[in-house]
């Protein structure tokens, strides 16, 4: 079963971070407060899937110029301001594979694994691990592996997936469970 992300943040967080962002809309100014609270987790996002820092920098740099300008089109949805940073984010790494046919890098662990395999139904996990990981490595395109990343290992929930990918949540878990079918026919 799924864990609690470590991404879930209360009604009252919601609330506080609403006002950040309100306030920055006044005055780009207050931006850099939330410039500094999501760089990081950002940075991470995208070093994690280019496996280059200097061009994970640049790419954070790109996703925070572009928040900025456009920050007056956020609307709050009832979910973190960081989905629609990561919405960025998703959007940039998906032109940067495009254009520049930079390789995607995965950081696959052993627990995310069975993860996958338990949502699969499978009771011989031991068996399935490295063909799962094969599978995902090599098997699963872009959109596919973008969605079980943020699922699977970075313990997203399908609000937030739905958010960032810009479809419904609807869609994220009919989208997922459609990858865990292939994987299990695939593994079969």
């Amino acid at each position: 079963m799924i864990e609690t992300s470590k991404y879930h943040i209360t009604q009252a967080g919601l609330a506080g971070e609403q006002l950040l962002v309100d306030a920055a809309k006044k005055n780009p100014k207050d931006f850099a407060v939330l410039y500094d609270k999501y760089y990081e987790p950002i940075f991470r996002y995208i070093y994690q899937r280019v496996d280059d820092k200097e061009v994970a920098f640049d790419i954070t740099q790109q996703v925070f110029l572009k928040a900025l300008d456009n920050l007056y089109k956020y609307e709050f949805r009832g979910v973190p301001f960081a989905s629609w940073l990561y919405r960025i984010a998703y959007s940039e790494l998906n032109n940067l594979f495009r254009k520049k046919k930079v390789e995607h890098t995965v950081n696959i662990d052993s627990v995310s694994v069975y993860s996958i395999i338990e949502e699969i139904q499978e009771s011989k996990i031991e068996q399935y691990h490295d063909k799962i990981i094969e599978i995902i490595a090599e098997q699963l395109d872009e959109d596919d592996l973008q969605l079980i990343e943020m699922r699977f290992f970075e313990k997203r929930s399908f609000k937030e997936i739905a958010e960032i990918l810009d479809i419904t949540e609807n869609n994220a878990k009919v989208r997922t469970y459609r990858i865990l079918d292939r994987l299990k026919k695939i593994i079969k």
